[in-house]
């Protein structure tokens, strides 16, 4: 069982930016791909954002192209979600979530296994 605990959410203005970290609770070695996902009150989980293993693959939900970026530090075991220009519309509980395996960076829920517990990130208009 890996827990995964997510940090750096918060409250800002629209325009602003926020980076969000995610690590396991105890230092552990495993090759997964790591996604972010959020769920908004009343709405369902949706994707957010992927990254492989490696770090050579990316994928990002088309709501937040070009303002988000997905990145990780093996060496430190942790993930990172820099989201830039924030919008109202990106307030969410925002999770991160680990999928075993390389080379790939699914975008469904139901492809990863282990999940944090969330952080809440509220944009202000």
């Amino acid at each position: 069982q890996v827990q995964l605990v997510e940090s750096g959410g918060g409250l800002v203005q629209a325009g602003g930016s926020l980076r969000l970290s995610c690590a396991p609770a105890r230092r552990t070695f495993s090759i997964s791909a790591m996604g972010w996902f959020r769920q908004a009150p009343g709405k369902e989980r949706e994707f957010v954002a992927a990254i492989s293993w490696s770090g050579g693959t990316t994928k990002y939900a088309d709501s937040v192209k070009g303002r988000f970026t997905i990145s990780r530090d093996n060496a430190k075991n942790t993930v990172y979600l820099q989201m830039n220009s924030l919008k109202p519309e990106d307030t969410a509980v925002y999770f991160c979530a680990s999928a075993p395996g390389g080379g790939w960076a699914p975008s469904r829920a139901l492809e990863y296994q282990y999940w944090g517990q969330g952080t809440q990130v509220t944009v202000s208009s």
